[in-house]
């Protein structure tokens, strides 16, 4: 059994509360105990020499928070600001630090109620379909929304600077 499906299969008892938002035409979900606070985008600085998916950084009560374009990470369009832009703040674990993460989200929808076995498992389209960063899908609606393992999506290379990849390559 895979990593994702034991998850689900331990979660399938219990009832977890998830936040939905909208990035293109599609809905995706990520766990609410994940989520620190919704803001509306603000002045976002671009920070030199970053990937694309970084738009930059903002001021959070002081804290330098990181903001991340997701549909750029996720392979889809860059992200464009209209008045249902938000930012989703959220505690990721890179590695075994747990860090602050702000990501762009053209919508946010609500929060859902789903029992572990709404979820299902992701669906394997062959061997070259990278579905790693799904927890599952789950039904909603007339469609489906994708629930994100959001942890998964950002590698601990992400936030290196150059100076650390050329160490760690010496």
């Amino acid at each position: 059994m895979s990593e994702t499906a034991t998850a689900i299969a331990t979660a399938a008892s219990g009832v977890q509360q998830f936040l939905t938002f909208r990035l293109g035409e599609e809905i995706f979900a990520v766990e609410v105990a994940k989520v620190r606070e919704i803001l509306d985008v603000s002045t976002i600085t671009k920070v030199p020499q970053t990937p694309d998916f970084m738009r930059g950084v903002i001021n959070l009560r002081g804290g330098v928070v990181p903001v991340i374009d997701l549909r750029l990470k996720l392979g889809l369009t860059r992200t464009e600001s209209t008045v249902n832009t938000c930012i989703i703040v959220q505690e990721i674990l890179i590695g075994d630090e747990t860090v602050v993460l702000g990501t762009l989200a053209d919508s946010v929808q609500e929060v859902l109620d789903l029992e572990g076995l709404q979820i299902e498992a992701a669906p394997r389209i062959g061997t070259k379909l990278n579905t790693d960063f799904l927890k599952g899908m789950a039904k909603h609606n007339d469609g489906f929304l994708m629930v994100l393992d959001i942890d998964r999506i950002f590698a601990a290379g992400d936030f290196q600077s150059e100076p650390e990849l050329q160490g760690d390559a010496a």
